[in-house]
C-alpha cells in the first residue's frame, strides 16, 4: 500500500504544469454561480466581490497565509483551528466582529480556508443581517472537492456534527491549487478520503487523473447533483456517501478526547468501506465490488479499518442520529442500480460488520 506523501507525489507528477484553469457554473437559477479550478485563481477574488460592497471581511485561520488583493477596506477575521471552531459560539464571535465593525447587508464575507472556515463563515453569511454575499477561497483539497462548494453551511452541536445549519449559495468559489503547496499531508489524506468518494459517483477514471483533473472531475460531479436537488431532498443525499459511519467517527473522537484524533477525509475511507461491507452483507453487491471500494481507499493511501479506540456501542448510537435518518439506520448503499439511499437497515446486521471492520 503506498503512503499519502507518495500519492500526492504521483499526483503532482501526472499533472499538467501549463493547464489552464478552468470555470464551471453550478446553475441553480438566479443564485447560479462560477466555480474556478486553477493555479493562481485566488487573484480573481476582487473581480467576484465586485462594486456593490464597500467593505470585506476575510474569515481565515492562522495558519493558512492571506495574500489575497482586495481594493477597499479589509476586516480580517481569525478563527480556531480544528473541528472544535465550528460552534455556536464562534458564529457568535463573528457575528459581533462585524456588528462592531458596522458590516452592512450590502458588504461581502471571503471566506479563506478550509471546510471549517467555509462551513462557519457560510452559516455566518446565512444568518448576518439574514443573509449576505460571500465567496469561498478554498485552501485546502477537501474544500476544493466538497466542502465550499453547494451551499451547505452549519455548525457542530456536542452531540453530532453539521447538526445546525442553513442552505446559502456563495456568489462564488475558487479553487486555487497554488494554495495546496504548502498544506500539511494529513490535509491531501482528508481531500483524498472525499475524492475516492467522487469513483462511486461515476468518475471511473479518477485515479489515473493528475490533480487539476481530479478536482474539477470532483467539482463537476458535486455540481450536476447539486443543481438537480439544491436542498438535499433526493439525490444530494448521495454525496454523503460513507459518511454515515464517518461522522460518527468523528463525533466520538471529540466526545471521547481521543488522543488520535480522526479527520473527516480519513472517516470517509473507513465509512465507504464499511458502507460497501454492509451492502454486501444485505445482497446489494457482489464481494469483488467490496474489493473494488477497498483498492480505491488502497490507491489513495487511506486505511479503511475502524480505529482502535472506536465504540462500536457508541457508534451505533450516533449512527441513529444522522440527518438522513427518522429513528431507524439510514445509509447510502450500493447496489445494481448505483448508490441510493437505503432506510431501516437492520441493527443486528450493522452490528456484525462493525465487528467486521
Amino acid at each position: 500500500m503506498s503512503s499519502v506523501s507518495d500519492v500526492r507525489a504521483e499526483l503532482l507528477r501526472r499533472s499538467v504544469p501549463s493547464s489552464q484553469p478552468v470555470e464551471i457554473e453550478l446553475a441553480l437559477g438566479e443564485r447560479s454561480y462560477p466555480i474556478v479550478v486553477g493555479r493562481g485563481t485566488s487573484a480573481r477574488v476582487e473581480e467576484f466581490v465586485g462594486s456593490s460592497s464597500s467593505k470585506v471581511a476575510v474569515v481565515t485561520q492562522a495558519g493558512i497565509p492571506h495574500t489575497l488583493q482586495l481594493e477597499r477596506e479589509v476586516l480580517l477575521i481569525q478563527i480556531d483551528d480544528g473541528e472544535s471552531a465550528k460552534s455556536l459560539a464562534t458564529v457568535q464571535s463573528v457575528s459581533s466582529q462585524l456588528s462592531r465593525h458596522e458590516f452592512g447587508r450590502h458588504d461581502t464575507i471571503v471566506a479563506l480556508g478550509g471546510g471549517v472556515v467555509t462551513d462557519v463563515a457560510g452559516f455566518v453569511a446565512a444568518t448576518y443581517h439574514r443573509g449576505v454575499r460571500y465567496i469561498n477561497v478554498a485552501s485546502s483539497l477537501l474544500a476544493m472537492v466538497d466542502a465550499a462548494i453547494g451551499g451547505k453551511t452549519g455548525v457542530n452541536l456536542p452531540e453530532g456534527k453539521n447538526l445546525v445549519g442553513a442552505f446559502w449559495q456563495p456568489s462564488a468559489v475558487i479553487c486555487d491549487l497554488d494554495l495546496l503547496d504548502t498544506l500539511p499531508i494529513r490535509e491531501w489524506a482528508c481531500g483524498f478520503g472525499e475524492i475516492a468518494k467522487y469513483r462511486f459517483l461515476g468518475v471511473d477514471d479518477l485515479v489515473e487523473l493528475g490533480l487539476q483533473e481530479q478536482v474539477e472531475r470532483s467539482v463537476r460531479t458535486k455540481v450536476e447533483v447539486v443543481a438537480r436537488d439544491e436542498r438535499e431532498g433526493s439525490a444530494r443525499a448521495l454525496l454523503n456517501y460513507g459518511h454515515t459511519l464517518a461522522h460518527a467517527l468523528e463525533t466520538q473522537s471529540r466526545l471521547n478526547n481521543v488522543d488520535h484524533d480522526i479527520r473527516h477525509g480519513e472517516a470517509v475511507a473507513v465509512g465507504l468501506v464499511f458502507a460497501a461491507r454492509l451492502a454486501y452483507r444485505l445482497g446489494r453487491i457482489p464481494l469483488e465490488r467490496v474489493a473494488e471500494h477497498q483498492r480505491i481507499v488502497d490507491s489513495f493511501g487511506l486505511s479503511y479499518t475502524l480505529p482502535s479506540w472506536a465504540d462500536r456501542a457508541v457508534l451505533l448510537h450516533l449512527m441513529r442520529r444522522d440527518k438522513k435518518a427518522d429513528g431507524d439506520l439510514t445509509f447510502v448503499l450500493d447496489g445494481s442500480g448505483g448508490l441510493e439511499v437505503v432506510r431501516n437497515v437492520p441493527e443486528r446486521i450493522v452490528v456484525e460488520v462493525l465487528e467486521e471492520s
